[in-house]
């Protein structure tokens, strides 16, 4: 008899499916989960919404054999502790994407139709209909900011509502988006355009501080923004800044911590609510069942396709992973970050070949914050597949005597790049870049590249808009392609070096290509 612990408000279908299979289930959303772990180390499956599993959790369960997270994210879980400890975590990625993109409208309709303070005015006895003057969603323009699952319902329930579809996703191919009805702009164009922005991306280092001053100085007067995805991804000042001028509708209903007390946004949100996306009997229905399903297919035939720490081969030195996701994170800067990617093509050298599966998944999160190293190689490529973006596994020419390396090249319509790289005395080398050979460059760190014509005084020019910046270098490689003409500077700096510092060196150095990329 296989024991699981539920210690959350869980739809009672996960406790009904598991124990109609004969398994021990203990439901108790009262009982805090330090506790209920204490009187249940016999618990081989956990399934939790937000509640945090920490290491001390899985410790004081010794026959722990997986956690399952109802729902997408999985934050909360201390994964690489978990695959240290031999756990398998899963989450049930898509189970509450409706509940969300319905809040998005629910919240949209509530702010241009006054909803709230009218309800509170009428009740009072009020009659204040030109106070309460609406507008409509219907041939409104909607910029979705991520089209994951939850991006792809909005985009499908605004037909509804006839609306323009604008789209930002760095992932997802033009012809995926136009199967959804949505054109893919850039972040500006859809900051500048959209008449409602609603945002579903996670956050991250990338992501954190996303919509700032300088996009929110792009919007139209009167534009709405929602946020049902991370608080973090937003700089509430700058909309604090900007609200007045502006005439911003601000929804949201995420915020620093899932808890009771005052929000820091409450003088500058329109509509807020606590956190209610996902929080639907519907939502809360199927990603119980799932979970529940998922467990069984586990345990009863080894499924694990939902896992998101899987480990790696025990003859697989882990650092080859790093190498393919610092490459491919290298080529997606060289691409554009805003521009989406067609086609990826790998080769993988020497003992490598027999490995190449286990580096889809870090190329895949190189490309899409959405996406761990550690998620299933067969849920990478249909992560790929279904973003639109084609994958080749080429053959390696073992003759050209590379030993344990790999090539990885991202196309997107305009740009192609290729880069090879190894493992030297255990650290990390880049050996190619495009026709830069013998590159030698140890992606970690901070790292500005700028590829331009060869001429004397460019680097000096690179290096010296460095110091003005008060940017160290901490090393620089400057190949040269002698048959096109070209150089690339490739400086390690000490801080990241400001996109608007890049913008200028590139167009003073008229650059072909120029760009920051943060490899630590």
């Amino acid at each position: 008899m296989k024991h699981v612990l539920i210690p959350t408000k869980l739809d009672k279908v996960a406790k009904d499916i598991l124990t109609a299979k004969g398994y021990a289930v203990v439901q108790d959303a009262e009982t805090d989960m330090a506790t209920l772990a204490q009187q249940h180390p016999e618990t081989e499956a956990l399934i939790v919404r937000s509640e945090k599993v920490t290491p001390a959790i899985i410790d004081a369960l010794p026959n722990l054999r997986t956690v399952v997270r109802a729902g997408a994210g999985y934050n909360t879980i201390d994964i690489k502790y978990a695959r240290r400890k031999n756990v398998d975590v899963m989450n049930t990625p898509g189970a509450n994407a409706n509940g969300v993109a319905e809040e998005v409208f629910a919240m949209a309709l509530a702010a241009y139709r006054h909803v709230v303070p009218a309800d509170v005015d009428t009740r009072k006895g009020g009659w204040e209909k030109k106070k309460f003057m609406g507008r409509e969603l219907t041939g409104k323009t909607l910029g979705i900011v991520g089209l994951g699952n939850i991006g792809q319902l909005v985009a499908k329930h605004s037909y509804g509502f006839d609306m323009k579809l604008l789209a930002y996703d760095p992932v997802v191919s033009e012809s995926k988006a136009q199967e959804y009805g949505a054109k893919l702009v850039g972040l500006e164009q859809l900051f500048s355009e959209a008449d409602i922005i609603t945002l579903h991306i996670p956050e991250n280092d990338e992501t954190r501080g996303m919509v700032n001053k300088r996009l929110l100085s792009l919007v139209k007067k009167g534009a709405m923004l929602i946020n049902c995805a991370r608080a973090g991804i937003v700089n509430e000042d700058d909309i604090r800044a900007i609200k007045a001028e502006k005439e911003l509708l601000f929804c949201t209903d995420v915020f620093p911590a899932d808890e009771a007390g005052p929000k820091p946004v409450a003088d500058i949100a329109d509509v807020m609510l606590p956190h209610l996306g996902a929080n639907t009997k519907e939502a809360n229905f199927t990603a119980a069942k799932r979970a529940a399903e998922q467990i069984v297919a586990y345990f009863e035939s080894g499924v694990n396709t939902y896992v998101v720490n899987k480990g790696i081969p025990d003859d697989l030195n882990e650092n080859y992973q790093q190498l393919a996701y610092r490459l491919a994170l290298i080529a997606r800067s060289y691409i554009g970050r805003g521009t989406p990617v067609r086609q990826i093509r790998c080769s993988f050298y020497g003992e490598l070949s027999k490995f190449s599966k286990w580096f889809y998944s870090p190329i895949c999160a190189a490309l899409s914050e959405h996406f761990e190293f550690q998620q299933d190689p067969e849920e990478a490529l249909r992560y790929l597949q279904e973003k639109g973006i084609g994958f080749e596994l080429r053959n390696a020419d073992e003759s050209k005597r590379y030993g344990n390396s790999m090539t990885i090249d991202l196309e997107s319509g305009a740009k192609v790049v290729s880069l090879r790289g190894t493992i030297t005395e255990n650290n990390l080398m880049v050996s190619r870049l495009n026709d830069f050979d013998h590159v030698y460059f140890v992606p970690r760190g901070n790292a500005f590249i700028v590829e331009y014509c060869d001429r004397p005084g460019v680097l000096s020019m690179i290096t010296r808009a460095c110091g003005d910046a008060d940017i160290n270098i901490e090393d620089i490689h400057a190949p040269r392609d002698s048959e096109a003409k070209h150089a690339i500077a490739i400086l390690k700096t000490s801080k990241p070096v400001p996109p608007e510092m890049v913008e200028a060196v590139g167009k003073e150095v008229n650059a072909k290509v120029a760009f920051t990329v943060n490899l630590s």
